[in-house]
């Protein structure tokens, strides 16, 4: 729609609707009672996605308005641990995008398998599906045995998924199709045993990982880190988180680590980007370098 100046034309902004402009600020009123209450905070999100995700928990609770929300969640807090991971987003697979697993045993590896031990952050874990794929390409690289893997995510439920290591038994032969074109070796069957419909996965991966509630948003490094996979999160802050949590990165990894973001995100308009060197322009692998 264009309107009209005393200079000429310019084209202006449609302003949103009063019941827009409410929404908004009882979404702003509960992310900061979230914060307030529980210390989780949504308030730097994307807020498109932030949107999507109060509609669908609105709608999922039987309520019209995210304000009527608000003291539910302030006194229920039972209640609160059962959406809070409504504002996680765990799609993942085994040995997802199998390029980039592919591109991990070709650029990276050999890199860590000059050091007499790795250590190894996989932040936003999710349910684990990633943290088992990578465990399963250090076991055949010989590179598992002197490696620690931290695998970190905000939600509990998410956690004690991954903990266990049981998975719907549909998507294998996704995983399978995945692990071939990843570079796989030996038979994906090996790294776990099926059971009704679910497979549960080999223990013995598990024995160098430690999975732990750890908020990229509010809490702080881990120290002394090889490599940081952190893949398709940051796509869910916005610009200044996003800086945030790229810093918390660099101050975790030694000099010469290793940093893996997912395919949509980039260092290029941050200003850390100088400090890192791009191995990988298509499946974001950066090597640290200041």
């Amino acid at each position: 729609m264009w309107g009209y100046s005393v200079i000429g034309y310019e084209k202006s902004t449609p302003k949103p609707d009063l019941a827009t402009e409410i929404e908004e600020i009882e979404i702003d009123l509960l992310l900061e009672a979230i914060f307030r209450r529980y210390g989780y905070d949504f308030r730097n999100y994307s807020r498109a996605s932030v949107r999507r995700k109060v509609r669908a928990m609105t709608k999922a609770h039987g309520v019209t308005r995210p304000s009527e929300l608000i003291p539910r969640l302030l006194h229920d807090q039972a209640l609160f641990g059962s959406v809070v991971g409504t504002f996680s987003t765990p799609v993942t697979e085994m040995f997802r995008d199998p390029p980039f697993f592919k591109l991990l045993r070709e650029l990276v590896v050999p890199y860590l398998l000059t050091y007499p031990f790795v250590r190894i952050w996989l932040a936003g874990c999710a349910t684990g599906e990633e943290v088992y794929s990578l465990a399963i390409l250090l076991k055949e690289e010989g590179l598992y045995e002197r490696a620690t893997l931290f695998a970190t995510d905000f939600v509990d439920a998410s956690l004690t998924r991954a903990r266990k290591g049981i998975y719907p038994l549909n998507p294998m032969k996704t995983n399978i199709l995945n692990y071939q074109q990843a570079g796989g070796k030996q038979h994906f069957a090996d790294y776990y045993h099926a059971d009704y419909d679910s497979v549960i996965m080999d223990s013995a991966l598990r024995e160098n990982i430690t999975f732990a509630n750890h908020n990229l948003v509010t809490d702080g490094v881990f120290s002394e880190m090889h490599l940081i996979l952190c893949r398709n999160v940051l796509i869910y802050f916005n610009y200044p988180l996003q800086a945030r949590v790229l810093n918390l990165f660099h101050q975790s990894l030694l000099h010469g680590g290793f940093l893996a973001l997912g395919s949509k995100e980039s260092l290029r308009h941050h200003d850390l980007n100088e400090k890192f060197r791009e191995l990988e322009p298509t499946w974001k692998i950066y090597r640290k370098i200041n």
